[in-house]
């Protein structure tokens, strides 16, 4: 627990850093951080990976295949809580606490290859084992996952505090942001028009959802999946909800949420916050204020494996309900795996809430991560990616030839690059028709030349333009200026 953690040990951020690196050269600092080196020594970390990997062997494969083993260490919820000290805290665990936690992790479930373990039509082999056993083992009730049911819980509890819900709320992790969006828009129908889930869209008056036109593409694929459709005649129609995006994929802009909450509570109006990409600017006390007022929304979208670094794929979807409300959506009551005379609290069978049936334990890879960083690391790294990301703006705008298309609001920075033979040009069709084909040709040298890879895209009537993303806290001032030495370099003689 943590009143018996001794504060002289070294944790695992700790453990990564190279302190003995000097740096020769004067420092950059931007909002407070030095953005001259890398934050870690990724060599570090070559020991803790073959501990983890031995764990994994010992423990995961030859306990896991030995007839003499358990196929299970049963714990109850509560005796497993106390076991696992699930709790996220600010501070970073020791490289050694890590480890056990990994430990414990495989030792109370269940084991999916053992013989014996005839629960469902599925089972899993040593050979396919190694290196997939965490993230590829599925659940859908306590007793078959009963460390990654709690582990989910802990990660939500602690997400749903970061939004603000001070009561909790509900939520499960699924494959990704746009089935969390899907989740969403279903999720907000069903509040609107509970029958149509038995009697179908002849149950629904004319529906229609609002959002702009920088959402995430999920959305619309949402509205045509169910039934809602992409262009709809607003006569007669019945809004339902209303879709903000807190970081949107290309600009990086967020919507003003307290505004857009403010006529959703007046219409009584699901708002549905779409933070897969911004949403770890709340973990950052210096930047959360991009997402003033999110506390207020009905649910939230957020991809903890998107700035958060969490291995992919790691995405929660989140409810401020607390009436069932998920659960009573989707829920289908099969009676061979959700019955309600368990010998255990059954509302840990989340199987139910879900559109999927079987789900893989994506909560561990961010609790795990969060455990061995702490609150403070993660809060550092969003609040470096983003100086960074200041830093770049700063040395766009400085620079001839290179043009920003916008400030940035979080880590997409977007840019020109204008070759010596197009400056002279004033603004009009023929700069920014030659401009448009200058990224494709740069991009193209970038890639044979293997010597990076930024993207571009073209914008509504806007011409092809760079679109950098900072997210790696290995990433220094010093790999930016490459950034844009290297675009000049490759593109000058356009």
């Amino acid at each position: 627990m943590e009143g018996h953690r001794k504060e002289e040990k070294t944790s695992f951020v700790q453990s990564l850093a190279d302190p003995g690196h000097p740096v020769k050269c004067s420092p950059v600092i931007i909002d407070n951080v030095p953005l001259n080196g890398p934050t870690l020594n990724v060599l570090m970390s070559e020991n803790f990976i073959h501990q983890s990997m031995s764990i994994i062997v010992e423990d995961a494969i030859k306990k896991a295949t030995d007839v003499r083993e358990k196929v299970c260490e049963w714990r109850s919820p509560e005796q497993l809580k106390e076991l696992l000290d699930l709790e996220l805290r600010d501070g970073a665990e020791s490289e050694s606490e890590i480890l056990q936690r990994f430990k414990d992790a495989i030792r109370y479930s269940v084991k999916t290859s053992e013989c014996l373990k005839c629960n469902e039509l599925r089972s899993e082999h040593e050979d396919n084992t190694l290196g997939k056993w965490l993230p590829e083992l599925l659940w859908y009730t306590y007793e078959v996952a009963p460390v990654f049911t709690l582990v989910e819980e802990a990660v939500l509890k602690k997400m749903m505090e970061l939004i603000g819900w001070k009561d909790g709320g509900d939520g499960i992790f699924n494959a990704g942001g746009s089935m969390s969006n899907m989740y969403a828009v279903n999720l907000a129908r069903y509040r609107c028009c509970p029958d149509i889930k038995e009697n179908g869209l002849s149950a629904a008056p004319h529906l229609v959802m609002f959002t702009s036109q920088e959402c995430h593409y999920s959305i619309s694929k949402a509205a045509a999946l169910l039934g809602i459709a992409t262009r709809t005649l607003l006569s007669g129609a019945v809004p339902f909800m209303v879709n903000a995006t807190a970081g949107t994929t290309v600009l990086g802009a967020f919507d003003p949420i307290d505004e857009i909450a403010d006529i959703c509570e007046k219409h009584n109006l699901w708002l549905h916050v779409d933070a897969c990409w911004g949403g770890a600017a709340l973990v950052s006390s210096k930047h959360k204020h991009l997402l003033k007022g999110i506390h207020r929304a009905d649910s939230v979208a957020w991809n903890p494996h998107k700035m958060l670094m969490a291995c992919l794929q790691c995405s929660a979807f989140m409810v401020r309900d607390k009436t069932s409300l998920l659960q009573r959506c989707h829920s289908a009551r099969a009676s061979y795996l959700f019955q309600q005379d368990k010998f255990y609290d059954v509302s840990y069978d989340t199987g139910d809430k879900s559109v999927q049936c079987s789900r893989k334990p994506d909560a561990f890879k961010i609790w795990l991560m969060w455990k061995a960083l702490g609150s403070r690391e993660l809060e550092q790294r969003v609040d470096r990616a983003l100086a960074m990301a200041r830093y770049l703006a700063q040395e766009i705008k400085q620079r001839e030839g290179f043009r920003l298309l916008m400030e940035p609001e979080y880590a997409n920075i977007c840019f020109w690059y204008i070759p010596p033979s197009l400056r002279n040009l004033p603004d009009g069709p023929e700069l920014w028709g030659k401009l448009h084909k200058v990224a494709p040709v740069i991009k193209e040298r970038m890639m044979k030349k293997g010597s990076m890879m930024v993207g571009y895209q073209p914008h509504g009537e806007k011409a092809n333009f760079f679109r950098m993303i900072i997210i790696s806290p290995q990433v220094s001032r010093q790999d930016m200026d490459f950034v844009l030495d290297e675009i000049h370099n490759l593109g000058k003689d356009l």
